[in-house]
């Protein structure tokens, strides 16, 4: 790009130093840096450049910039942020990201960066920051939408603001209450916990108390009463219009235009377009309905560029097109997956070419004109990691081959020696940081066949299923093998053919690769020089003549490596070096033969994980383009990995799928589908091998190589989202269940889950969960469903008690989530005959001589008493705790309407 640098603002002169966020706000049509406690801030009179910087794996740093528009902005402001942000792109060398955002309809990486919220203030510079008065302080009401990201809105205070669809904050000045719809999902319920946590925080310094008001649940009559009354009184609320900026965001055929000082000009329009359109002097607009991308080739001016910039803002402000329309800039080299998937065959190229060409003319530039342009280098490269924690060495190993449908075991002294016309099976069984924990691996060599593969799946899912879910699933494809596999085994050593094609006098050569346990491999390749390579060692086998020849440019650890594998395979080779082989070595190999690679055989590089959420489509029509979509999590951490949903870490060389307990029985089914969708979707777009190595991860029994990608906690418990942040916020604890203790938590689950069927549970509004549509349940499915609830009840308070089950008694395959901690409706239908059987054999059940604390009679105890009805806590309190607890005498108490004692129950945990 011919750049002159007094086009280029000088506030972005000394840019990106450092990775993290740098903002600045446009004054008088000029970027003013911002100080860091600003951040967050953002006038919606104004305009606003954000700058993230992130330090790659490779060393090098990745620019994402956005330019924000408050809604209340000026058009001129908006232009000027605009092309400021094409000026800080070329002081960053011209391989910035660069995103449009507009109050109200940020993109998700946009509010990764401000957690949990961004709320805009009002005014702007130019009107001096309009102040509210601190003695005064007006109700404020927000409606709250997103899962992963809070998408904040003010709307106005009145009861038609309200919904069954979203989850709503009032925040006055002495409560703040959360409004949960009737059909908003538990994960939005969850996420507006954290506003409401961050609002406490900000507005009363942490004192407010907060209310929770369940659309169509009665609740606390106080509570509710208040809440309504703050409204004008209760009345029925309306259904939820579609807004017509949400009908502008139709999807259509995607157009490509030639942009520039003229007017833009129609290249192509398909569902996919050619690469080869995009001339790299050139700036081009796609458009695709729903969102507008600007490609910037790497010789286009700063000026053509600006010029395209300008042209997108007025292509997007036609009447028929949604203002805050998604527009995202990129430069040539640095396109973005979602961009390349609207074009057939993206060839796979590398960006550091691109990256150190445009940084290196740039800065040289910067250097003649006097700027210090040490920001702009890259970061220095970073010394190659060790994989991910591995699994203990102390574990028990096994391995089978499969054969036809069948699994044949192979003994110990044969571990690790596979041959590549077979699949194989390998259970490694070890003590995790509580339990025993399984990792069941399934290998495929390279010329096994299709039915072979199938039934080796079918073996492993059958061996899952009696590990009843707990195993981590690995499927591993020959020359892809994972870190975790390799270090099984002494060396991986893999022969050709079938096991009894092997024959003791078999001629054979055996390329070894690796330095340790965790990369060591030796495979079989053709006896002839040039399967050599100077870079890599060999095992030269002929009848009794055997020699470790190591290349010239091998070193110790990779020569110790390959005298390992003699010894595996019983051995004894003689170490000779490239250049001083003898005839007879060569004999072997069919006669001497010069030619040979010098060079180790290249990698996939280095890249950093990401994260994605899968779910079913929501919509018939979505729902017939694709049956499941797949979104990138940003700026990821533990917290972002939700109960209810599948989730996908991508290292590029794997896939970790990880499947939340509380998400739908059909998710679960299909979780390793939604990695292969994903997988096809990274080959095309981005050159990444379709045997990469899939793991499938149920949660409880995470290992240790995936939580070190987290800053985990082994200490949070599993509970569905919004239940967990519930008691986050009112500082309580949650029991889970815990599979390797000794049976009391079982009983004291299989309780709570009864309890939940029976009756409603404690501080644990409806939260419905999402269902294979991706759409939360409505009651009515909960009503209709409560005899399965039951039934799952039933089953585990039977595995609990050690009772056999009725063999005629089925439950649905997804009723676990039951028995945990999630909450469910009353219903109010009939129950099954065994379920009320079970109901009046609790009614019945003695209440004992004593009394017990308060704390162990609590729903949530980690310490609850057992064996007590369930529905009769507070009968267990004695006469002076219980009037303490609720201001009354136990017969005053009794005779209140049992839906008022409820109320009182629910509200102390013991309901």
């Amino acid at each position: 790009m011919a750049v002159s640098m007094k086009n280029i603002d000088i506030a972005f002169q000394n840019v990106a130093g450092k990775p993290g966020l740098e903002i600045w706000r446009i004054e008088d049509f000029k970027p003013v840096l911002l100080a860091q406690s600003e951040h967050g801030k953002f006038h919606e009179g104004d305009s606003y450049i954000v700058l993230k910087t992130t330090a790659l794996k490779s060393g090098a740093y990745k620019y994402d910039v956005h330019f924000w528009l408050g809604k209340s902005t000026s058009q001129d402001e908006a232009g000027a942020a605009a092309i400021k942000t094409v000026e800080l792109d070329a002081a960053l060398g011209g391989r910035a990201v660069q995103y449009r955002e507009v109050q109200g309809h940020e993109s998700d990486l946009f509010l990764s960066y401000f957690k949990p919220c961004i709320i805009p203030l009002e005014g702007g510079v130019a009107s001096g920051f309009k102040k509210v008065e601190e003695e005064v302080f007006e109700p404020r009401l927000y409606v709250c939408k997103g899962s992963r990201v809070a998408r904040v809105t003010q709307v106005p205070y009145a009861r038609q603001s309200l919904n069954h669809d979203d989850v709503f904050i009032l925040d006055t000045k002495d409560k703040i209450y959360q409004f949960n719809g009737a059909n908003s999902s538990i994960q939005e319920r969850g996420k507006a916990l954290e506003v409401v946590q961050h609002l406490k925080d900000t507005n009363h310094g942490g004192s407010s108390s907060v209310v929770i008001i369940d659309d169509g649940k009665l609740g606390s009559a106080e509570d509710t009463g208040e809440f309504w009354g703050l409204f004008g009184g209760f009345a029925p609320l309306a259904r939820k219009p579609v807004t017509n900026d949400e009908a502008k965001q139709q999807p259509s055929v995607a157009k490509l235009f030639c942009v520039g000082e003229d007017k833009p000009k129609e290249v192509e329009y398909g569902p996919a377009l050619k690469k080869h359109l995009l001339e790299s002097q050139n700036c081009y607009l796609l458009d695709v309905g729903n969102e507008v991308f600007v490609w910037m080739g790497r010789d286009s001016s700063l000026e053509q560029r600006k010029a395209a910039t300008l042209s997108a803002e007025e292509f997007i402000s036609t009447p028929e097109r949604a203002g805050f329309l998604h527009v995202t800039r990129i430069i040539e080299g640095f396109e973005i997956p979602k961009f390349k998937s609207y074009f057939e065959k993206w060839p796979r190229t590398s960006q550091s070419a691109f990256s150190e060409d445009g940084r290196g003319k740039v800065a040289a530039m910067l250097k003649q004109q006097g700027v210090d342009v040490k920001g702009l280098m890259k970061a220095a490269p970073g010394a190659e990691e060790a994989p991910p924690t591995l699994v203990e060495s102390s574990g028990k190993l096994e391995v089978w081959r499969v054969d036809e449908n069948t699994r044949t075991p192979i003994p110990s002294e044969h571990h690790g020696k596979f041959f590549d016309a077979h699949c194989y099976i390998v259970l490694y069984t070890y003590h995790g940081e509580r339990k025993e924990d399984f990792l069941l691996c399934t290998w495929f060599g390279k010329k096994h066949s299709a039915d072979e593969k199938s039934e080796a799946l079918k073996l492993a899912n059958k061996m899952a299923d009696k590990l009843k879910g707990r195993a981590v699933q690995v499927r591993l494809f020959q020359g892809k093998e994972s870190p975790q596999f390799l270090a099984l085994f002494p060396c991986l050593i893999v022969l050709e053919g079938k096991t009894s094609e092997l024959q003791k006098e078999t001629k054979y050569l055996l390329r070894v690769q690796g330095t340790s346990s965790y990369n060591s491999v030796a495979i079989q390749v053709d006896p002839v020089p040039l399967s050599l390579n100077s870079s890599e060692c060999f095992i030269v086998l002929l009848g009794k003549v055997c020699y470790m020849w190591s290349g010239s440019f091998t070193n110790s650890e990779q020569q110790k490596v390959a005298m390992k594998v003699a010894g595996l395979l019983q051995l004894n080779a003689k170490p000779i070096r490239e250049a001083t082989e003898p005839s007879s070595f060569w004999n072997v190999l069919g006669g001497k033969q010069t030619g040979y690679p010098a060079h180790r055989d290249s990698k996939d590089g280095t890249r950093d994980p990401r994260l994605f959420c899968c779910s079913y489509a929501k919509g018939e029509m979505l729902a017939i383009v694709a049956p499941w979509r797949i979104t990138e999590v940003f700026n990821f951490e533990q917290d972002d990995l939700l109960t209810e949903e599948v989730m996908i870490l991508d290292t590029f060389t794997e896939l970790y799928v990880w499947v939340g307990q509380h998400a739908s029985a059909d998710e679960k089914d299909k979780a390793l589908d939604f990695a292969q969708e994903h997988l096809d979707s990274r080959v095309a777009q981005d050159g990444m091998s379709p045997k990469a190595t899939i793991y499938r991860i149920p949660e409880g029994s995470e290992p240790s190589f995936f939580t070190s990608f987290f800053n985990w906690s082994s200490t949070k418990v599993v509970a569905d989202t919004y239940t967990k942040r519930l008691a986050k916020l009112q500082g309580r604890k949650i029991v889970t269940p815990d599979q390797s203790d000794d049976g009391t938590t079982q009983r004291r689950n299989a309780m709570a889950a009864l309890s939940s069927v029976f009756g409603s549970p404690v501080d644990h509004p409806t939260s419905p969960r999402s269902s294979v549509g991706g759409s939360p349940r409505t009651p009515s499915t909960h009503i209709n469903s409560a005899s399965s609830q039951r039934a799952a009840a039933l089953a585990a308070l039977s595995a609990a008690l050690g009772q056999p089950q009725a063999e005629s008694s089925t439950f649905p395959s997804d009723a676990d989530w039951v028995a945990v901690s999630s909450p469910s409706v009353k219903s109010d239908d009939g129950a099954s005959e065994a379920g009320t059987a079970v109901e009046e054999e609790l009614e019945e059940s003695p209440s004992g001589d004593g009394t017990f604390e308060y704390e162990r009679l609590r729903v949530t105890s980690a310490n609850a008493v057992v064996g007590i009805n369930p529905k009769k806590r507070e009968s267990y309190l004695s006469d002076e705790a219980f009037e303490k607890l609720f201001k009354m005498k136990k017969d005053k108490f009794y005779e209140m309407p049992k839906w008022k004692q409820d109320q009182r129950k629910r509200v102390l945990d013991l309901f």
